[in-house]
């Protein structure tokens, strides 16, 4: 191929991901170095082994973290987890009310589509063009053979990922396999969706099941973590085949391919059987079950074997105040940020293992069949159970304190109260928590160490091996009504890491498939909550109508004759239509190319 002089951008504006990139030595570690310049010609970066690795390892900073990442906003705000508090939020001027051409979400609603394609651009590029770079004169033949097979097959993964990113937002686009003309209109001849077969089982699983073996194995990077930790390798393939094979068993896209609940089950016991030796749930035995799953998000993976939990993740390298000001209570000085909704509390058992509503639903909420005395929405307790709305955060589940910062919590320099007037809500703060609670999860305290001088790692995980459990418990109930009693046990070390020992084969409320359907649910919302996956799993199930069109509750917490009162309330309503469950697909697309847009934003 005769390469062009178009110039390669290999470091790319913060505008492209809709995020801060930081430079990729911090990103990746050691084995990234910094590149040797901003801009290259073609001929420059595939004329050199070299430029051509810096160019493949920007790749990388193309996998978009979800902490802040619409706008300062996360997109659990989206979704009934949450709601952010100030009103400058991606979220609140888009998703929340119904209005996906908002420029204020454009970073998810509509550069998604040019991010993601420039990233499969790379990808084509490297594919079509590395087998005619020179051999680096410092590497032996063997080396050389490895690296070559090693990136051509980071590069399938990188694009099956992004292809895959692309699909859950705008349902099947054109798949581009080869390096199209920057200058020109460049998906002009690609006005033609593919059936989701073709895309996703023909197309990307193939890719996956293809090119996994050639990716870094467990053993090479064991064999020098220190350099190749945090690179795409076949542990990641799996997972990302595993998430896909259970989305496509899944009620919105059953029978759009030959992937069944079975399918999607062996998938996940395929990566049990083959990887469970060298990835676990993070357990400390010195710690509070707290303090485990805490540690489980935020004990870096930067060497292979620091977090056996994690499986893929972005290493964005140490953060300070500035990167967890917006998400942080505003007694502390910070911006409110992502306030949990009293909808995902309501979601957490009982300490001891036990539900304290009567009765879920299939987004795996309680039923909210009853309301109070000020005709809020209140789900039905459970005659028996240790639970009273007076003191909602009391005697649950540890994953609960884990996540979600209540009054009363311990946090930073002082204790949360968001009594009104008080340290966590005080009168005319506009960025006070609306729902009555903070954000706890992905936010490393020591950062408000020293004045708010700390540092800490804050990776964002991509996939953890809790989620591996989760989708075999899930598929396996799916697979047959029988299985229900082995799905509960698949999930089962997940709650024993929280404390919550109970066996679950013995609660009597978790007697059917359907039943059991509607707690793994729950379960799964619950251990992965605000790791961007409500949004997507609640579409998969068909019941987004239902779940983001919901009201988002929360308490006001009052001091009454010395005595602390939770009232619950509505903090936002919601909107959320049919044609929702995908994006637009971005309008100046529409017009170059004349492709078909998607049902209801024509």
């Amino acid at each position: 191929m005769k390469m062009r002089k178009t110039f390669v951008y290999t470091l790319l504006a913060a505008a492209v991901s809709g995020t801060v990139l930081t430079s990729c030595e911090d990103m990746f570690g050691g084995f990234l170095d910094k590149q040797p310049s901003n801009e290259l010609t073609e001929e420059e970066t595939f004329g050199s082994w070299t430029n051509m690795e810096m160019f493949h390892y920007d790749t990388y900073n193309f996998l978009r973290r979800g902490i802040c990442r619409i706008s300062n906003s996360w997109m659990d705000s989206a979704t009934d987890l949450g709601e952010t508090s100030y009103a400058t939020a991606g979220t609140r001027q888009s998703f929340n009310i119904g209005n996906y051409y908002a420029s204020s979400g454009a970073n998810e609603l509509t550069e998604t589509w040019e991010s993601y394609y420039r990233a499969i651009r790379k990808c084509n590029m490297l594919l079509e063009n590395i087998d005619a770079v020179p051999q680096s004169a410092e590497d032996s033949r063997e080396v050389y053979q490895r690296d070559l097979r090693i990136y051509k097959a980071e590069a399938h993964f990188f694009r099956a990922y992004f292809y895959w990113e692309l699909f859950l937002r705008y349902g099947t686009v054109p798949l581009v396999t080869e390096v199209l003309d920057p200058d020109g209109d460049l998906l002009s001849a690609y006005t033609e969706r593919p059936t989701i077969k073709e895309y996703v089982q023909d197309f990307i699983l193939k890719e996956l099941a293809d090119y996994e073996g050639d990716l870094l194995s467990v053993a090479e990077v064991g064999a020098d973590k220190a350099n190749l930790s945090g690179r795409a390798w076949q542990p990641a393939a799996r997972a990302l085949a595993c998430r896909i094979k259970l989305y496509m068993a899944s009620p919105r896209f059953a029978g759009e391919t030959d992937i069944t609940w079975q399918d999607a089950a062996d998938a996940a016991k395929s990566f049990i059987d083959d990887y469970g030796n060298d990835f676990r749930l993070y357990e400390d035995g010195n710690a509070t079950a707290e303090n485990n799953y805490v540690n489980a998000i935020l004990t870096p993976a930067t060497d292979y074997g620091n977090n056996p939990e994690v499986i893929f993740w972005r290493n964005d390298g140490m953060f300070g105040w500035a990167d967890v000001q917006n998400d942080t209570p505003v007694g502390e000085g910070g911006n409110g940020g992502l306030c949990p909704s009293q909808n995902l509390v309501d979601m957490y058992d009982l300490a001891d293992g036990q539900s304290p509503f009567a009765q879920y639903d299939a987004t795996g909420a309680p039923v909210y069949s009853q309301t109070t005395a000020d005709g809020v929405p209140a789900p039905a307790v459970k005659s028996g159970v240790n639970y009273s709305d007076a003191n909602p955060c009391y005697n649950r589940d540890p994953r609960l304190a884990a996540s979600v910062l209540f009054h009363g919590s311990a946090w930073g320099d002082g204790t949360i109260s968001v009594i009104a007037g008080q340290r966590d809500n005080p009168r005319g703060n506009a960025n006070a928590t609306p729902t009555g609670y903070y954000l706890r999860k992905y936010m490393p305290e020591n950062v408000l160490t020293n004045d708010h001088g700390g540092t800490a790692y804050r990776n964002w995980i991509f996939f953890r091996y809790a989620e591996i459990l989760l989708n075999y418990a899930e598929a396996l109930n799916e697979a047959n009504p029988s299985n229900y009693q082995e799905a509960l046990r698949q999930i089962q070390p997940i709650r024993d890491r929280a404390g919550l020992t109970l066996d679950l084969t013995t609660r009597a409320d978790l007697n059917s498939q359907e039943a059991v359907r509607n707690f793994i649910r729950k379960e799964r919302t619950v251990e992965l909550a605000f790791e961007d996956h409500r949004a997507w799993d609640v579409r998969r199930w068909n019941v987004a109508e239902e779940a983001l069109a919901r009201d988002i509750y929360g308490v006001n917490v009052t001091l009454q004759n010395g005595q602390v009162r939770y009232t619950r309330k509505i903090a936002q309503n919601r909107v959320f239509e049919e044609r929702m469950y995908l994006y637009p697909i971005p309008e100046t697309e529409v017009w170059k190319t004349n492709i078909e847009n998607n049902p209801g934003w024509n």
